[in-house]
């Protein structure tokens, strides 16, 4: 009995590692983004079949041992997703020679980057954009995350040229000092409150990780540390300000503008690459670029393929409520210790935060 219990167990835990294997090798970068929308729908719904054996596993797993802090790696003084990146990939973005026609969108992780993303790509169509299966499928299919290439969408060298200005849309959150730099080029940075922040990555970080996301308050703690992914936010929004200040080929913008503004945003982003709309053109963009509509083609924004965890988590998704009170998902506790850090941080530096973020008000 003891044996057939044993081999059991094996068996169990053979199938687990070799799902999951499977599923993550299918939807690697473009093995997954670059599908016509049915098969990625059918790659979920198999997904959300296994998940409901193996997700229970982990569950009870996660009462015994729960990470400190996401899986990470760590190149030249900066860490990263241990799961999508590697020091191969940050070294080859680092050497990586910016072309004319490069568009970066650059920001820390979870301050808008797909939305401005969005907006970049419907400017270069003038609102007419396509990211059905009769167009670009996926904006990872098309914008190339260059730091994690080719594990989290087309890989760099299969970047379409996009538009009449055949421009490449490239995503990085890579901090200034490690940013491949070209005063050709065009850099678009975003950021975003800390406090939402850190509210928003908390939910990317479950959404991902499930059961076994590092506990809330471990999380906090890599948040207001050197060991956050891309540096610290204070750090990462100095060098990009710092960049701003001094080159003419940086756009820096505030994701609190863009909601308050899309319009506004839209404009100046357009003005920034050269590409003047009229107001039908400006209109499309607009709508396109509207929360409704992404959530309503949430499936052309994934900003991670699925895994167990990502079909299984309730209330799951990559696109949130599209509000900007994300703050009061977050401890007034929390929320301070989140400004003080931020503004020790940046004390002496050129960002102006009590500006843009008074430390004693709420997002």
């Amino acid at each position: 009995m003891l044996s057939i219990a044993l081999y059991g167990l094996i068996a169990f835990f053979t199938y687990i590692a070799v799902t999951m294997l499977y599923f993550e090798l299918r939807t690697r970068g473009d093995n997954y983004f670059s599908l016509p929308l049915a098969q990625r729908q059918q790659i979920i719904r198999q997904l959300k079949f296994h998940a409901r054996i193996i997700r229970p596993l982990f569950e009870l797993g996660a009462k015994v041992y729960r990470l400190k802090t996401p899986p990470l790696m760590r190149y030249d003084g900066v860490t990263g997703p241990l799961v999508m990146a590697s020091k191969k990939s940050y070294a080859a973005t680092k050497n990586y020679q910016p072309q004319h026609n490069d568009i970066f969108i650059a920001t820390q992780m979870k301050c808008g980057t797909t939305w401005m993303q969005q907006i970049v790509f419907e400017v270069l169509h003038r609102g007419e954009g396509d990211l059905s299966d009769k167009g670009y499928r996926h904006m990872y299919a098309l914008s190339p995350w260059i730091e994690t290439s080719p594990s989290s969408s087309v890989p760099f060298d299969r970047a379409p040229l996009v538009g009449k200005e055949e421009s490449r849309i490239i995503k990085t959150h890579m901090p200034a000092q490690l940013c491949p730099w070209n005063e050709k080029a065009k850099y678009i940075y975003v950021t975003r409150h800390p406090v939402s922040c850190f509210a928003s990555c908390l939910d990317f970080i479950h959404l991902l990780s499930g059961p076994m996301s590092p506990k809330r308050e471990d999380l906090l703690n890599w948040y207001c540390s050197d060991e956050m992914f891309w540096r610290s936010w204070p750090e990462h929004v100095e060098g990009w300000w710092r960049r701003s200040q001094q080159h003419e080929n940086v756009l820096f913008v505030h994701y609190e503008d863009m909601k308050k503004d899309l319009r506004a945003t839209i404009m100046a982003v357009a003005d920034f690459l050269d590409m003047p709309l009229n107001e039908q053109e400006l209109t499309k963009v607009e709508h396109k670029a509207s929360f409704d509509y992404m959530k309503k083609h949430e499936a052309h924004f994934e900003m991670f393929s699925p895994n167990v965890f990502t079909v299984s988590e309730k209330g799951g998704g990559f696109i949130k409520t599209g509000t900007l009170d994300r703050y009061k998902d977050v401890t007034d506790d929390e929320s301070e210790r989140i400004m003080s850090f931020c503004s020790a941080r940046l004390k002496d530096a050129h960002y102006p935060l009590d500006k843009f973020y008074p430390t004693d008000s709420a997002p």
